[in-house]
């Protein structure tokens, strides 16, 4: 099996952990292989009915974050109003997209917050996911303590181009999630590429290359954080942007604009666009960040993608 390890130990990990996830959710319903959520799917509109009210039946998510992690649940709530109201021509049933801690009344089961601070503080990041999870039960794959949980997603805040420069991204990402993998053979664990960081742009498109390299190359689920904010809703591609939307000639050029801003200013609110939360950036990013995530949940939940 191809990895970007050398290692041999690691190379039989990785293939023995894909060999059991595609056992066990070939029976539960959960869909398993190379999943990319990016910026070309941030079209809401395009989800069935029938795959969102799927995937609120099946998953049931945990996820760990700090301030930039909580842009996607953050533009998860407002999503529920401005799609109640008929935000960009959806006409879907009240409160489809609710969703809370314990996914009661028809709401999808995420657990914001489960496990303290973010993947860019390890071992505590690891340690955490184990002690929320509980000693893997050999019968499931999934952990004791939570044994519905079957999909688990951490996020960064500002780590990701550090770790790459100090040449540790695999060591205290990549290695420690294929191992969680390998212990919780039950449960898909959602990768992530850290925010953009103009300050660090070398650096942080980088270590966002190799997490989409290593994903790619090993059919993992991947949440592509960064490129979601490289991207207007058109389809822009701003090449040098910072994470509150920002963008820059190069990586030491002048400000240009700031690609959500502007947006949202030659746009209609509550029909385009919604306001909501948005830690560290402009409500725009969190209403895509959300888009991408309904997007995700419906492919884990079994839907292939189509309109």
């Amino acid at each position: 099996m191809k990895t970007l390890f050398s290692n041999a130990v690691y190379s039989r990990v990785f293939s023995i952990s894909l060999l059991m996830v595609a056992i066990v959710f070939a029976a539960d319903g959960v869909c398993v292989g190379q999943i990319i959520a990016d910026h070309t799917h941030t079209d809401i509109t395009i989800i069935p009915k029938a795959a969102i009210l799927q995937a609120k039946a099946k998953l049931h998510i945990a996820y760990g974050h700090t301030s930039h992690g909580s842009q996607i649940t953050s533009g998860m709530s407002g999503l529920v109003g401005f799609a109640n109201g008929g935000g960009l021509g959806m006409s879907y049933p009240t409160d489809i997209f609710k969703w809370s801690n314990s996914g009661l009344g028809g709401a999808l089961d995420l657990h914001d917050y489960a496990m303290g601070g973010d993947c860019g503080y390890y071992p505590q990041w690891v340690n955490n996911t184990k002690k929320y999870l509980g000693n893997p039960n050999p019968a499931t794959g999934r952990g004791s303590r939570h044994p519905d949980v079957n999909v688990v997603m951490w996020s960064w805040c500002g780590q990701v181009d550090d770790k790459y420069a100090a040449g540790t991204l695999k060591s205290e990402y990549l290695i420690p999630m294929a191992k969680l993998e390998a212990q919780y053979p039950g449960i898909v664990f959602v990768y992530m590429t850290g925010h953009v960081d103009h300050w660090d742009d070398a650096n942080n498109k980088a270590a966002n290359k190799l997490i989409r390299d290593y994903c790619k190359a090993n059919n993992k689920v991947l949440y592509d954080f960064a490129d979601i904010e490289s991207y207007n809703p058109d389809g822009v591609y701003y090449k040098f942007p910072n994470d509150n939307c920002d963008y820059y000639a190069s990586a030491n050029g002048a400000k240009l604009g700031n690609w959500a801003v502007e947006w949202q200013n030659s746009h209609r609110k509550n029909i385009d666009w919604y306001n909501c939360g948005s830690a560290h950036s402009k409500p725009l990013n969190a209403n895509l960040k959300a888009y991408a995530a309904w997007w995700l949940w419906a492919r884990l939940g079994g839907w292939n993608g189509q309109p």
